[in-house]
């Protein structure tokens, strides 16, 4: 258990840029157990979230929230203990007022069906005669939307590696691999 004293306010913490110059994630923090803070281009605090491996959550952030991840403020822990990053991202929370209340958007698999063009509705809607029809169109979507994301990563500058999960696609989800 932690005291109020060993958690470093979010202010305190030095701003890491979301990207190095070379497009990559802040690679010290491959494996590490932390909390960490999201923040937009103006350095507007956008998620507050707690990981075993924060790179990796970044990496998913960066896929599902790429406009709103520019900057993070991060506190590794040497000894994992979900009741001290749970203590860590409340008492941040309460240090900045609530975050934006859209957990699922930063945290849950892309629903690719919300993306849907009038189009895929429509076939998706009445597939031909086919059980397997809906499935298809939902990959198919899924495969576009992820070739959609690929391409604004791009845009971004960034170089490291994104793998989609293909197996999740025909559910209509994208989530990395």
């Amino acid at each position: 258990m932690t005291s109020q004293t060993d958690i470093p306010t979010l202010a305190s913490l030095e701003f890491i840029p979301y990207l190095n110059n070379e497009g990559q994630l802040p690679e010290q923090l491959h494996g590490k157990v932390g909390v960490y803070a999201i923040f937009d281009a103006h350095k507007t605090l956008q998620f507050i979230g707690f990981s075993r491996d924060v790179f990796l959550s970044l990496k998913q952030h960066l896929v599902r929230q790429l406009d709103r991840c520019y900057w993070i403020k991060v506190k590794t822990v040497d000894r994992p203990s979900r009741t001290v990053l749970e203590e860590i991202r409340a008492a941040w929370i309460g240090e900045n007022g609530s975050v934006l209340g859209e957990d699922a958007l930063w945290t849950q698999p892309i629903q690719v069906k919300a993306l849907m063009t009038p189009e895929e509705k429509a076939n998706y809607a009445n597939p031909i005669h086919d059980p397997l029809g809906q499935a298809k169109i939902l990959k198919n979507v899924a495969r576009r939307v992820e070739a959609e994301i690929l391409a604004r990563l791009k845009e971004r500058g960034v170089e490291a590696e994104i793998r989609f999960n293909p197996k999740i696609k025909e559910e209509g989800l994208l989530d990395l691999k």
